[in-house]
Order: structure tokens, then C-alpha cells, then sequence
């Protein structure tokens, strides 16, 4: 019981930290199963002067042997089927405590889709040392030894990751917040919510940046730029759409999201149909990555809403 209690209460860091590596939240719950797993196995040789080191080289070294395992990599397309988003009332459970001080919150420019997507492009090895360096703020000799690796080599996997990662991050990266939403993004989203509950494609298309993008994991969807945006709004808001939308503001990845349900004709309820997580930059939406529903839950959201006022009609 002592050991379960020791390890059980760094779950949920261990989880995010699987997630950065591997860009799926399913796969990174998969990812702690098993981390715990070898955790368990290995646990009358763990020396027990730091526990959280220790589920972390575990953590890294399985995430590590998945990757691999797969050979995956989205190389030079610019999204990854196989990313999820991470909610943020999850993010908020992993923060300091008295117990543990040295642990950090979440920040916003660790888990923005934009960075996960460029870290799948680093080679496992390369991955882990930059997440240990720039994200757990490990040391150089911390690092190698999370690895397995010479101090060299961890730095030189870390140098590499580096200039592989100013290739592939967007340039607003240093504007982006911490941890709180700015009221912007907030403005934003909620203009984004009423124009899609009124089928306003002109409201949309005015919150829209001239090279918007939007990605639709795990299809291989790519639309860019307001030109590709025509043909969506016609089905989402036209008179032969689909049906009627509600929805219902809510934090992905420290992104502002919004989680719409739709009715279609003939039923009496909303239910639960895509994600959508906006990447805002200055005073527009600049990309709209559309997940589907299986995540609702997770958001502390119900499957169904019922009717809360007339939605725009035919």
C-alpha cells in the first residue's frame, strides 16, 4: 500500500508528460498503464530516494519504446492523425503541493497543439531530452541519466531538438500566455459560438484570418486559407446543413475551445458531435484543429443538451 500511494499520486503528471511524447491521450493513458505496470515489477530495486525520477525514466523509456515500436512520423505534413486534445480541467490536477513543491503546472507553450505536432517530428531520443530540459527543467547530468546516455550525447540530442523545433513552431510562439486565457481569446470565442448557433457565415468568416487553417485529425484534412472555407460553411450553416447547432465554450491544451452539439432534423435534443480548438493570433482565429465527440466526457461534458432557446431556422 505504501508503494501504491507513493507512485499513484504523480498519475496524472506522468499522464501529460506520456502525452507531450506520443501527442494522444488515449495512447498516453495506455502509456501510464504500463508505465505502472514496470513500475510494480521493478519496485524491489528502486532504491527509494526519489520516487518521481524514477516513474519519470520509466515513463520516457516506455513512451520511448511505443514510438519506435511504431516508426511513426508525420515528416513534412503539418498535422499528426493520431492527435487528441488534452482538457484543461485535467492540465489544472497537475500542480504543486507541499508534498511535492518541485512539480509544475501546465503551461500553455507545453501543450499547444502547434508544439506537439512539431515534437512528433523529433526522433524518440531527441524528444525526451527536450521535454527533460526545457519542459521538466532537468539538468544536463539529470538527463543523461533519465536517458542512459553520456552528458554529450544528452546535450547533443538536445541541440538538435532545438534547431529541428525552430523549423516547425510557429513564429507567435513567444506571445503565447502561460496559463490564463487572454480576454481576446475569450472575445473570440464567443463570437465563434454565436455565429455558429446563428448560422452566420459572414459572422464567421470576420473572426477568420486570410490563410486560416483547418485540420480535421484523424482525417487527412487540410483547408487553408478563407477561399477553402466556403464550401464548409455552406454545409455547416446552408439550408440543406445538417441541422441545428449548439455550443458550449470550454479549454483545450490552454486553448480556447468550443464543443458543439448539433440537432438534427426530426430529433428533439442536441447531441454531441466535434471539438473545435482555435489557435488565435492577434485579433483573428489563424487555425481550427475539429476533433470528434469521444472526448466529451472527459470535458465534464453530457452526451446530450437539451434545447436552451431557438436556434436559427431554414
Amino acid at each position: 500500500m505504501m508503494f501504491e500511494q507513493a507512485t499513484e499520486q504523480h498519475r496524472r503528471e506522468l499522464h501529460v508528460h506520456c502525452y507531450r511524447m506520443l501527442a494522444s491521450y488515449e495512447e498516453a493513458e495506455d502509456a501510464v498503464q504500463e508505465v505502472f505496470l514496470r513500475a510494480w515489477r521493478a519496485r524491489d530495486k528502486f532504491d527509494g530516494t526519489n520516487v518521481r525520477a524514477w516513474l519519470y525514466k520509466i515513463a520516457t523509456n516506455t513512451c520511448v519504446d511505443l514510438i519506435r515500436a511504431k516508426a511513426r512520423a508525420p515528416k513534412a505534413q503539418p498535422e499528426i492523425s493520431w492527435l487528441t486534445p488534452y482538457p484543461d480541467r485535467l492540465l489544472d490536477q497537475v500542480a504543486p503541493t507541499d508534498d511535492e513543491p518541485d512539480v509544475v503546472a501546465v503551461a500553455r507553450e507545453t501543450v499547444e497543439l502547434a508544439f506537439l505536432t512539431a515534437l512528433q517530428v523529433l526522433p524518440a531520443r531527441q524528444r525526451a531530452a527536450l521535454l527533460a530540459r526545457e519542459v521538466l527543467g532537468m539538468t544536463a547530468q539529470e538527463t543523461a541519466d533519465l536517458l542512459d546516455i553520456s552528458v554529450p550525447a544528452a546535450n547533443s540530442a538536445l541541440q538538435r531538438a532545438r534547431a529541428t523545433m525552430r523549423q516547425h513552431l510557429p513564429s507567435h510562439r513567444n506571445d503565447w500566455t502561460t496559463r490564463e486565457p487572454s480576454p481576446r481569446e475569450r472575445e473570440l470565442l464567443s463570437r465563434f459560438i454565436d455565429a455558429h448557433q446563428r448560422c452566420d457565415a459572414a459572422a464567421a468568416v470576420s473572426i477568420a484570418a486570410e490563410d486560416l487553417r483547418i485540420t480535421m485529425p484523424p482525417m487527412p484534412m487540410c483547408f487553408d486559407g478563407l477561399d477553402q472555407l466556403t464550401p464548409l460553411l455552406e454545409r455547416a450553416f446552408g439550408p440543406d446543413r445538417d441541422g441545428d447547432w449548439l455550443l458550449v465554450p470550454t479549454w483545450a491544451n490552454r486553448m480556447p475551445t468550443a464543443a458543439s452539439y448539433l440537432r438534427r432534423p426530426g430529433d428533439t435534443v442536441f447531441r454531441a458531435f466535434k471539438f473545435d480548438v482555435l489557435r488565435v493570433e492577434g485579433d483573428r482565429i489563424a487555425e481550427i484543429t475539429t476533433f470528434g465527440p469521444e472526448m466529451f466526457h472527459l470535458f465534464g461534458l453530457p452526451p446530450t443538451q437539451l434545447p436552451a432557446a431557438s436556434p436559427a431556422q431554414s
